[in-house]
């Protein structure tokens, strides 16, 4: 190769790597696509003349940058292994007995309430009926669904002390 198709080349490839960067490359990235674009107008002279190896490589080297950021936003941004922190939200085994055991004691605190508490204070926090509907249902005053609720509170407060 001779002095000025080596300056040429040089010429052409920067104004590929600057046409890349203007649009949102940053100088790595389009060494790369310049490099990979290199490459298959190599590949592509093997079979066939190229009139206009310039314009190959301007085009390539486009349609590879547009390939890729595709490709990132499909699938995301490439992250090295050891800059991930992998973080299990799930309950430890010992967290999930003492939750199974902390229920089962709630469980046996509502059996021990009477039938009208019980079931008063489950429609009102489970079902979120509000004391309005709660007063309704049972032909209970809206007094008498609060003191059913402030009791059954209070007997699991009780109930669940220490626990």
């Amino acid at each position: 190769m001779t002095a000025a198709l080596v300056k040429n080349l040089r010429e052409t490839l920067a104004r590929v790597r600057s046409a890349l960067m203007r649009r949102g490359r940053n100088a790595h990235e389009a060494d790369d696509l310049v490099q990979e674009a290199w490459v298959r107008l190599a590949c592509y002279e093997r079979d066939q003349p190229v009139e206009r190896p310039e314009a190959f490589l301007m085009r390539t080297a486009l349609n590879l940058s547009v390939d890729a950021h595709r490709a990132q936003t499909t699938r995301g941004e490439e992250v090295l292994v050891e800059d991930v922190v992998i973080i299990d939200y799930a309950p430890t085994a010992e967290a999930t007995l003492l939750a199974k055991e902390r229920l089962e004691r709630l469980s046996l605190g509502v059996s021990r309430m009477s039938e009208t508490t019980r079931s008063i204070f489950l429609a009102h926090r489970i079902d979120g009926l509000t004391i309005v509907e709660l007063s309704r249902l049972y032909g209970l005053s809206t007094t008498t669904v609060h003191k059913h609720i402030a009791k059954a509170t209070l007997q699991l407060t009780t109930w669940m002390e220490g626990w």
